[in-house]
């Protein structure tokens, strides 16, 4: 009885050290994601198309972890979780989603949108495959989110018409695939590294080539300092650095709670934006974006 109450008390300083480094990791990919809709904002209205954005991005990214490959390479998952990871991580077709949506709509929908729906799918991938279902609070928090995005929907569609219907779609598919990747993360406990070769390099091996050669591109029409700034941000900001922070967010804290700290993107992003793009939302898109980080707050109050 001695040897067990020891062993959870030193298990304890050890649990809390896990708890603040998922949180450290969460509140950088707060930051980085926020910064990451913005500046994609920013490129996408340039001469760069949204495969310009993904091919910079892996280029770079691919790059810096091709060396690492055999040394990291997660060989003990199976091959179904092997591309599931690879496809449904913040990789080529996250990324094409993302810029995409952002050429049609602002950088205050793809945070309501695409990091406002996060929790919402991880909730429900837990809830199917982990016979987790969410508790009336996380519901509360689901019905405020909706309510929020209609509210915020409804006013980008009578001030730009069918371009945010479609931006919003394409924000909604890109979380939908992310929370796959977020989930399947804590599933089989992917480690950084493993995220990291998993993401990077079979996206970059397989989209370069493909954007070099058949994809349209606006490199030629674009400002060196333009194409180098991207490549950077993209590459090093959300191609790699979050990478591994999602990693460690969502193993030490689980796929809803690091989901959940979307909660700040969506006015993070809104703020940004003011000064970087000049993208004032107007009152009622403001009260949606509170509305749906309320909504948001509501939804991860409580550990999956």
């Amino acid at each position: 009885m001695l040897k067990r109450v020891d062993s959870d008390l030193n298990s304890q300083p050890a649990v809390t050290l896990n708890r603040k480094l998922g949180i450290a990791s969460a509140v950088g990919v707060l930051f980085i994601w926020s910064g990451f809709i913005v500046f994609s904002r920013a490129g996408v209205t340039t001469s760069l198309t949204p495969a310009d954005m993904t091919g910079l991005r892996f280029l770079v990214a691919g790059s810096i972890t091709l060396p690492f490959l055999l040394k990291w390479w997660p060989r003990n998952l199976p091959w179904h979780a092997i591309c599931l990871m690879s496809l449904c991580g913040p990789g080529a077709l996250y990324s094409m989603l993302m810029y995409w949506g952002l050429a049609e709509a602002s950088a205050a929908y793809a945070g309501v949108f695409a990091n406002g729906a996060l929790p919402i799918f991880t909730v429900l991938l837990v809830a199917v495959f982990a016979a987790t279902l969410p508790n009336r609070l996380q519901l509360t928090g689901i019905a405020v989110i909706v309510a929020g995005a209609v509210l915020l929907g409804s006013a980008g569609f009578l001030n730009s018409g069918r371009n945010v219907g479609v931006g919003i779609g394409l924000f909604l598919s890109a979380s939908a695939v992310l929370s796959i990747y977020i989930f399947g993360v804590r599933q089989w406990q992917v480690t950084p590294r493993q995220a990291l070769v998993l993401v990077n390099v079979p996206n970059a091996i397989l989209f370069v080539p493909i954007w070099l050669f058949l994809l349209p591109s606006g490199l030629e029409d674009t400002g060196l300092a333009t194409i180098v700034f991207q490549a950077a941000y993209q590459g090093l900001g959300p191609g790699f650095v979050a990478v591994i922070l999602f990693a460690l967010a969502a193993t030490h804290l689980g796929p809803t709670a690091t989901a959940g700290f979307s909660a700040a993107v969506p006015a993070s992003a809104a703020v940004l934006a003011i000064p970087v793009l000049g993208e004032i939302p107007d009152v009622r898109e403001w009260i949606g974006i509170g509305v749906v980080t309320l909504g948001l707050s509501l939804l991860v109050m409580k550990r999956d």
